[in-house]
């Protein structure tokens, strides 16, 4: 499950969905399972929005992989639950990480000098993490 979209201009996991699938996705990583109706009621509370709408968007996030579907019951009991496969933070590692390894394979040297200056604004655990990882780097 890879993003194929980064939007430089949003803030947070903006920058990789749509309004619509950000909030879809913010519901379900909070909550383990829910039907599409139990996600409408949440964000319809919010702001007003069509019950087809969050059904078209959660059925292209499942088709994407990145939700899971499961089916409960028969007939007229029967559920459908949606959930994220992975948790917010798994999502956010693994997104970065092809993000951090698309823009070295195509722009290596831009990246890293943009790394390294913006590294005055970085938590200073961040900068000992770097520093461990050069070294072992430069030892192999």
């Amino acid at each position: 499950m890879r993003v194929k979209r980064f939007h430089l201009d949003e803030e947070g996991i903006n920058k990789f969905f749509g309004s619509l699938e950000a909030k879809i996705m913010e519901i379900l990583w909070n909550n383990s399972k829910m039907t599409i109706k139990q996600v409408h009621e949440l964000i319809n509370a919010e702001s007003p929005i069509s019950l087809n709408a969050v059904m078209t968007v959660m059925t292209r996030l499942t088709d994407k992989d990145y939700l899971i579907k499961e089916s409960s019951g028969r007939g007229r009991t029967r559920l459908t639950f949606f959930s994220a496969p992975t948790t917010k933070e798994e999502f956010i590692q693994a997104q970065t990480q092809a993000v951090t390894d698309g823009l070295i394979a195509d722009f290596g040297s831009y990246m890293v000098r943009n790394l390294i200056e913006s590294l005055d604004k970085a938590d200073p655990e961040l900068i000992q993490q770097l520093e461990n990882k050069l070294k072992e780097l430069k030892n192999e």
